[in-house]
């Protein structure tokens, strides 16, 4: 029978109150794209970094960025223990579109076990998570922990996470650990915890497309006047093939492919394809590259998509235009040995050579991060899966997931340290969409599972 500690019967008694105070937290539109929320992105940084200093984290810190605000946080008063680094994010995207919201997007409500806001699950929900756990520990064990303990939480990743890059690169002393834990992730399925050991990279880019000098009558100009956007369109049906293979020559020349052994696991997993289909997608059909599993697509083959294709006329009635500009944002999600900075060039020579005639194009890059994959051969996953099982009475397994974390690459790489990601998350958590949500049950068993990955660390 696993052992009850005084801190995890702190986190069980204080349930109540730890999901009040993430309530409160999900009210503030700490939005980190749009300019009008910068005073909500201020004020939610000052909050987590109250909520630190009442727990008894010391050396609570506000850091400005040329962005939006870093907090950090330590506590390093057990000599011979491990240093642990909590990270997370309090910024959320957008809540648009407004219309398809069940409930306000930052008017938490329960509702069927699960917690319904935005933020709730990607990331102020699981992020919070890591806070109570380190207060239950400090506030159970005399205000001292089983490890040393630093916390660093970024208001941009939702962005760019320029800040964070900078601050990791050029003050890695200030974020010195053994190893990094993040909750970011989800788990495969209810119940199942679920270590996550890979994350595809990602390179976002821009294309603007410029045809005439303004925009002009289409009635006396079409055509004559060459239209960017059916040169944005050409260009994009020039980017993917039918069956989902991008056509940017050397594109997939250095793709890494899975392991078998990860293959192996992968195929045991408990994937119902046309429930995925139904409750997830919501699609009539699956698409994608011919001969490779949905899992190996979405979590080790590389992709390209289209996210919108802003210019013209929009609005209600009609505008008979041709827009002098027009543009596409196209991202990637690379795998390893996909170099970002390689792909964001072969991308734009590719681009560059489709542009039809009339047209001037000018190509972007708004955000690029390395794909990741852990070595699972070290004692803090074993720890971690061990922690988990502990709570959800199931062995953990180890998968990958298709979103990117940019900065974990760069935690590898300056601080020399593994990362942690243990994820509570469920796939049908709409992050980023309407109607986030995060399962309650999840939020608590998060605390707890951490608060007993510190103390397996610590012992």
């Amino acid at each position: 029978m696993t052992t009850i500690s005084p801190a995890v019967s702190f986190a069980r008694e204080n349930r109540a109150r730890f999901l009040d105070e993430l309530k409160a937290l999900l009210r503030i539109p700490s939005v980190s794209t749009l300019p009008e929320h910068k005073g909500d992105i201020e004020r939610a940084a000052k909050w987590v970094a109250d909520d630190l200093r009442r727990s008894g984290m010391e050396h609570v810190e506000v850091i400005p960025t040329a962005g939006h605000p870093l907090v950090y946080a330590d506590w390093l008063h057990a000599p011979g223990r491990p240093t642990v680094l909590c990270y997370g994010h309090y910024d959320v995207q957008p809540a648009d579109p407004l219309e398809e919201w069940t409930t306000p997007p930052f008017e938490p409500v329960e509702r069927d076990g699960s917690l319904y806001a935005r933020g709730s699950t990607d990331d102020k929900g699981q992020m919070f998570m890591h806070l109570k756990a380190l207060e239950s520990l400090l506030k159970t064990g005399g205000g001292k922990l089983p490890v040393n303990a630093r916390v660093i939480i970024e208001g941009e990743e939702e962005v760019s996470g320029e800040g964070i890059e900078a601050f990791v690169k050029n003050h890695p002393d200030r974020l010195a650990c053994d190893v990094v834990v993040v909750s970011d992730t989800e788990m495969f399925a209810p119940g199942l915890p679920s270590l996550t050991v890979g994350l595809r990279g990602l390179c976002y880019t821009e294309i603007e497309a410029r045809g005439p000098a303004t925009d002009l009558h289409s009635g006396s100009y079409g055509g004559a006047s060459p239209n960017p956007f059916f040169a944005l369109c050409q260009i994009i049906s020039r980017l993917k093939d039918d069956d989902g293979r991008v056509l940017i020559p050397g594109f997939y020349d250095k793709v890494k492919a899975p392991t078998q052994a990860e293959l192996k696991a992968w195929e045991s997993l408990p994937f119902d394809e046309p429930r995925y289909l139904k409750n997830e997608v919501g699609s009539t059909a699956l698409t994608g590259e011919p001969g490779y599993s949905v899992l190996y697509r979405t979590w080790a083959r590389p992709t390209l998509e289209v996210h919108g294709m802003p210019g013209g006329f929009t609005g209600a009635g009609a505008k008979t235009v041709i827009p002098a500009r027009a543009s596409a944002k196209v991202s990637m999600r690379l795998v390893p040995d996909q170099e970002p900075q390689a792909i964001f060039k072969l991308f734009s020579d590719h681009v560059m050579s489709l542009c039809p005639k009339g047209i001037r194009l000018s190509i972007k890059q708004l955000s690029v991060g390395d794909a990741v994959v852990v070595n699972t051969d070290n004692r803090f996953v074993k720890v971690a899966a061990a922690a988990m099982a502990d709570v959800y009475k199931r062995e953990t397994v180890t998968i990958r997931t298709g979103g990117s974390i940019p900065i974990v690459a760069s935690f590898q790489k300056h601080l020399k340290a593994p990362t942690l990601l243990m994820g509570f998350g469920l796939p049908d958590c709409a992050a980023h969409g309407p109607n986030e949500k995060f399962l309650i049950e999840n939020f608590y068993g998060g605390i707890e599972s951490l608060v007993r990955l510190f103390e397996r660390l610590g012992a």
